[in-house]
């Protein structure tokens, strides 16, 4: 073993590496929504094809 190892600083990297991971996801889903916004769809897209299953298996 060329070095001894520091459990630390190896820890603090990996605690780094998981909050921008998460930082990033918030991030994509913002600009996910923003669009969604944009362009007039409701938030919830599956539960308008739900309700549109609903109403046909109805008829």
């Amino acid at each position: 073993m060329a070095f001894k190892p520091n459990y630390n600083q190896q820890r603090s990297e990996r605690n780094r590496a998981k909050e921008e991971r998460k930082q990033e996801k918030l991030a994509r889903r913002q600009e996910e929504s923003e669009r969604r916004k944009a362009a007039g769809l409701a938030p919830e897209a599956g539960d308008e094809t739900a309700g549109d299953n609903a109403a046909d298996s109805k008829e």
